[in-house]
């Protein structure tokens, strides 16, 4: 028999920052499964910074979403129906099928993950947050033991895990930024930073000369902008570089700062390399081994805060860009 879901549509692109009219939530007609499909109720939901770039109509690394159309993203869910022996009614899965509360899907789009209590981790620690933190310290920007390492951004959900993940390798020392005193405190508590700094006190070089008088060796760029320019000018020779996002600029309409001290690269000997946590998909295998074990083992410490409902997705996916209180994950429980 036929239900009904409900999903946001995004319907106006943003000019400038995303606001609540250029969403809509309605209702569509989830159709029982064919042969090889599964039909699945999502729990939880998740939102990212990088969502906001799909709402330009921009050739990028992945497709702009579609106007008057369900948005996408990451979820995970438990399947109600299926006509695919692979996918049992029961199963716990994730998918790319976020923003609506269920689908009805061909079962090669969903896959099948161990049960556990805490599934939005499977959107966080365990899932895409997770492994670009892995991939930044382990591929992109490898850490050594002894490194001076600075992430910004770091009480979300990727800089988080990064600083973390930095610390188990070794690093001497772990400086993160964040938008809020109280944000810096659960930096410091809960992740285990050796320090973090506010970045709107509009001094983020003076900030890191302080947090880190003799220079760094690694940076986890998840801003850009003037934190950018910051870690390049105090930077140590042959310093690597892990360019992860640029979400001081572009989101609301503003070029933001712009990255003047480009130059330090070439006196320092500095490697400053983009990615995209796709590029590494071959290494998932790998990354589950280290941070699942990190995780159960305690040695890794995973915050989610929590939006209860689909209704509340676009005030969960605005606060991303808004300085609010929001710490680690941030997911839909739907």
């Amino acid at each position: 028999m036929t239900t009904t879901s409900r999903e946001i549509h995004l319907v106006r692109r943003p000019q400038g920052a995303a606001v609540p009219d250029d969403f809509a939530l309605r209702t569509a007609d989830v159709p029982d499964p064919g042969e090889g499909e599964v039909t699945v109720r999502n729990l939880f939901m998740s939102v990212d910074p990088y969502m906001r770039g799909r709402m330009n109509d921009v050739k990028s690394y992945v497709p702009p979403f579609a106007l008057d159309a369900v948005m996408q993203g990451g979820a995970v869910g438990r399947v109600v129906a299926s006509r695919d022996r692979s996918v049992p009614e029961g199963a716990l899965v994730t998918s790319g099928n976020g923003w609506r509360e269920a689908f009805t899907a061909p079962a090669r789009h969903v896959q099948v993950v161990p049960d556990r209590d805490d599934a939005a981790a499977y959107l966080g620690v365990l899932g895409m947050p997770g492994m670009t933190a892995w991939a930044g310290v382990e591929i992109v920007a490898p850490v050594r033991e002894g490194d001076v390492v600075f992430v910004s951004a770091a009480s979300g959900a990727v800089g988080s895990i990064a600083g973390q993940l930095a610390r188990a390798r070794g690093a001497s020392r772990v400086v993160g930024s964040a938008g809020a005193p109280e944000k810096c405190r659960a930096v410091e508590s809960d992740f285990g930073f050796d320090v973090c700094f506010s970045y709107r006190d509009g001094q983020p070089l003076r900030a890191l000369r302080e947090a880190a008088p003799d220079g760094i060796d690694v940076y986890f760029d998840n801003v850009g902008g003037a934190q950018l320019n910051a870690a390049l000018i105090h930077a140590r020779m042959n310093g690597r570089f892990a360019l992860c996002g640029g979400i001081s600029s572009g989101y609301d309409g503003s070029a933001g700062e712009p990255v003047t001290a480009l130059g330090m690269a070439v006196g320092l000997r500095l490697n400053l390399r983009g990615f995209i946590v796709s590029d590494y998909a071959d290494r998932q295998e790998d990354f589950l081994r280290e941070v699942g074990g990190l995780l159960e083992a305690g040695k890794i410490t995973a915050r989610q805060t929590v939006f209860d409902g689909i209704d509340h997705a676009v005030e969960a996916f605005l606060g991303l860009f808004a300085g609010g209180s929001q710490i680690g994950k941030v997911v839909v429980a739907v």
